[in-house]
């Protein structure tokens, strides 16, 4: 944003001065600094941080939102793959599995969720296309009906129970309640996901390294 805009202010100026008409290289180079401006404008939007890791719980954080684990209710982490038994796919993202849901639902926010089902489409499609390649697929995979009832018998609605779902639908496919895509993560997947598994079963120790590795990147 401070670049693009002083080079769009130094591109005024320069051109008031001068009587000629301004030129196309001149045009060209204002609307990069207007695109420049643009970017960082929505750049400043996103949060600092899309993890957040204490020793009680884990924390996405999205711009409309943030969903959130606590310990107690982390079944285990790990790469999703979808397809036959001779020919999976590993998704690009870290699969998350849950031991209740509902306690994992109730706290979503139907804009959140309503968001993260048009993000991460594509990768639950990219399960689902390897699931059909004979192109027999289930109805349901594809559309995620508005009413879901869990195990324990509570109904949800609206954009909850769509979310509900597909989280029924990506479980069917990889065995995964959630994901998390690897654009949202400060490591690979591989990594990250081993992380995940370390915090469940030590959270105090890998929240402390974790703390110590933050101060180690920021002196560098």
């Amino acid at each position: 944003m401070i670049v693009g805009g002083i080079s769009l202010a130094v591109i005024m100026i320069f051109v008031s001065l001068r009587s000629s008409a301004i030129s196309v290289l001149e045009i060209a180079l204002a609307s990069s600094a207007i695109v420049a401006i643009l970017i960082g404008f929505l750049k400043s939007q996103q949060p600092y941080y899309s993890i957040l890791l204490d020793a009680q719980q884990v924390i996405y954080v999205h711009k409309f939102g943030q969903w959130q684990i606590g310990i107690h209710n982390l079944h285990s982490s790990g790469i999703p793959k979808a397809g036959e038994t001779l020919e999976l796919l590993e998704l690009n993202a870290v699969g998350i599995k849950l031991i209740n849901i509902d306690e994992f639902l109730q706290a979503l926010s139907p804009r959140l969720a309503g968001k993260l089902l048009i993000e991460q489409r594509h990768i639950f499609l990219q399960a689902v296309k390897m699931h059909c390649k004979n192109g027999n697929c289930p109805s349901e995979w594809l559309i995620e009906p508005d009413e879901f009832k869990s195990d324990s018998g509570q109904l949800y609605t609206g954009l909850i129970a769509m979310f509900a779902n597909r989280m029924h639908n990506l479980k069917t496919l990889t065995g995964y309640d959630l994901l998390l895509p690897a654009n949202v993560l400060d490591r690979d997947i591989w990594r990250f996901s081993t992380l995940i598994n370390r915090w469940k079963i030590s959270p105090e120790q890998v929240v402390k390294n974790l703390r110590e590795e933050q101060v180690t990147n920021e002196q560098m």
